[in-house]
């Protein structure tokens, strides 16, 4: 259990923004957790998006890497989590308002922390801020899969699953797009910009999308999203079962192939899409993420490998912070200007990778950005271990 800190009264640390963990926490969720985040600003902060080793960077459509395996881990994790906290909660005597009023709290912070970070520091124009984004969408699917938790059961939640999956490829694959046709009939199946997502999108948003014609983290795709959480959800309740923990690695372990091979067999007619959040996506990454916290939970609650997980738990227990301070890294770095002698003014980041990582008389090199990267990561990191150093773990 955390010691106590100067300053912070017990109420707040057990309820407010300096909540300490749990003796009974699930210490492989976090280690996943912090893995995932650390994965993930690895890959939102490569040196030279064009230099890149693949892995690092996402599938420019159709298909995958592993680069597109982080967001939906996240979500997945949010799933489990979600369980594990709500039912922690209503096992002390919290009442179902009382929580699901902490998770619109939560949602609505968590949703306005994206909205800023997109417009940090000087571009609040109303009419081209982005709305979207991966904080706003973790904010959507929290606090839907919160709402499945308090007040439903599995039966429920397993027709949600299905209900999103399905009603999701039928409608991008028979409802017509306007001023496009009928998808692989008029317009191939998943065409960029000829989807009814991004023309949903351009016609809800136009002038705040990422892509400019589209949005990897738009409204249609939301629905599936929702379905990545849910099926961490389910997760959450096995690994709460009375099963015996060897059961639950193992079955976990068959949920997950069975999904790696269900978001396969679905690729042959609705295609492997991280940017539209298909369905087959959904089925892929969640079966992915299953088989990893099968393993994670194996080796570390079950046969309590632990000495190596301190690096992880450095992010996993700090995850939104850790990932608000990356961005705002990134943000600073792009913000900055310096005047160099044979480039006039550049930002920060060009200063620093082409002086530290590359030089004008080097090409740029994978080596270069993936080293770039792994410096961006470990600063990040010296910058939340103070924080795990004193148990201060900031929750919203």
């Amino acid at each position: 259990m955390a010691t106590s800190q100067p300053g912070i009264s017990s109420t707040a640390k057990s309820h407010g923004i300096f909540a300490p963990p749990r003796a009974d926490r699930l210490v492989s969720l976090d280690v996943f957790r912090g893995i995932t985040i650390a994965g993930m600003i690895l890959v939102n902060d490569n040196g030279d998006w064009e230099a890149a080793y693949w892995p690092l960077l996402h599938s420019k459509w159709n298909g995958w890497t592993p680069t597109d395996l982080v967001f939906p881990f996240f979500l997945f994790i949010v799933g489990v989590s979600i369980v594990l906290s709500i039912s922690s909660r209503m096992e002390r005597g919290d009442s179902r308002g009382t929580i699901l009023k902490h998770a619109l709290q939560r949602g609505a912070i968590i949703f306005a922390l994206g909205v800023f970070l997109n417009g940090f520091p000087n571009h609040y124009n109303i009419h081209t801020l982005r709305i979207e984004g991966v904080l706003q969408r973790i904010a959507i699917c929290y606090v839907i899969a919160a709402l499945f938790v308090v007040y439903t059961g599995n039966r429920s939640r397993i027709t949600a699953i299905v209900v999103c999956l399905v009603s999701y490829w039928i409608i991008m694959r028979y409802v017509p797009v306007p001023g496009y046709g009928v998808p692989t009939h008029d317009v191939p199946l998943l065409d960029p910009d000829g989807n009814l997502a991004a023309w949903l999108d351009r016609k809800l948003l136009m002038g705040h999308l990422y892509e400019g014609t589209r949005d990897p983290e738009g409204v249609l795709s939301t629905i599936p999203s929702v379905a990545t959480a849910l099926l961490g959800v389910m997760t959450g309740e096995w690994l709460r079962s009375k099963a015996t923990s060897l059961k639950k690695a193992a079955w976990m372990v068959v949920a997950g192939v069975l999904g790696l091979a269900a978001g396969e067999l679905f690729n042959t007619w609705f295609p492997i899409n991280k940017k539209l959040w298909t369905s087959s996506f959904v089925l892929f990454t969640a079966g992915f993420a299953l088989v990893v916290l099968a393993l994670l939970y194996w080796l570390i609650d079950i046969k309590k490998s632990r000495g190596w997980t301190m690096p992880a738990l450095v992010f996993g227990m700090n995850s939104i912070a850790a990932y608000v301070f990356a961005e705002m890294l990134a943000i600073f770095l792009g913000f900055v200007r310096v005047h160099m002698p044979q480039d006039g003014y550049v930002d920060l980041q060009y200063l620093i990778y082409n002086t530290i990582f590359t030089t004008h008389d080097s090409p740029p090199s994978a080596n270069a950005s993936l080293l770039y990267s792994l410096s961006f990561v470990l600063v990040c990191w010296l910058a939340m271990y103070p924080l795990y150093r004193k148990r201060i773990f900031l929750k919203i």
